[in-house]
């Protein structure tokens, strides 16, 4: 036993010897800021929508807007939501073709649920990333009941600085407000006891859309 654990001792401070005099990189130019591993977008799917479920997130995946519509209109008709508030009318323009008509209303505080889109999905956190610049702005997908939110593959990131780089790539100015949205609201404060949809939706899902850019 002894002798174990002097040979633990000899490698422990060979390591703190080492770490006094770090070696430099062996070839600079070969470093990156890139990560060497860049997971493909059916990765990045499947790792946001294990993230998100475990988070309790709803998650649906719809091959293209046609089963968009079909699975949203079934969830709506289950659900019996009759008032359904969106300020992102553009969507709905392009569900027409598909004949989807949901009974919306413009009073925020009074509706069954609301329906946004998205800047980014973080896969490595299950994160719905909103922000400032969108059409449903800062309160829909905090005060609504239920939050629903459409988003495309080709919106998925890997990580937070991801959403960042891509906010950067797309303007010389950040939005005044950038949500990351993990799962419904939830808090442990009062004995701690989990206790979802207390400082915002009691439930979120997310309808993922297999669709190339254009």
């Amino acid at each position: 036993m002894m002798e174990s654990q002097g040979a633990r001792n000899k490698i422990l401070k060979k390591i703190k010897q080492a770490l006094k005099s770090p070696v430099s990189v062996p070839f600079p130019e070969r470093a990156a800021d890139i990560p060497i591993f860049i997971p493909t977008e059916q990765e990045l799917a499947i790792g946001f929508a294990e993230k998100f479920t475990e988070l309790l997130g709803k998650f649906v995946y719809c091959a293209d807007e046609g089963e968009l519509v079909k699975q949203l209109s079934a969830l709506i008709k289950t659900k019996q939501w009759t008032k359904i508030f969106s300020k992102e009318t553009g969507w709905l323009d392009d569900m027409s073709e598909y004949q989807f008509d949901p009974v919306t209303t413009d009073e925020l505080e009074s509706c069954d649920a609301a329906i946004t889109l998205c800047e980014h999905l973080v896969a490595r956190t299950g994160s719905i990333v909103l922000s400032s610049q969108q059409l449903s702005g800062r309160a829909t997908s905090v005060y609504a009941p239920i939050h629903i939110c459409i988003a495309y593959t080709h919106q998925l990131v890997f990580d937070v600085s991801d959403s960042l780089h891509k906010f950067s790539e797309e303007s010389d100015h950040l939005p005044s407000m950038i949500s990351f949205a993990t799962g419904p609201s939830r808090t442990a404060d009062i004995e701690k006891t989990l206790v979802v949809g207390v400082h915002g939706p009691k439930e979120v899902y997310l309808f993922l859309v297999d669709k190339d850019l254009d």
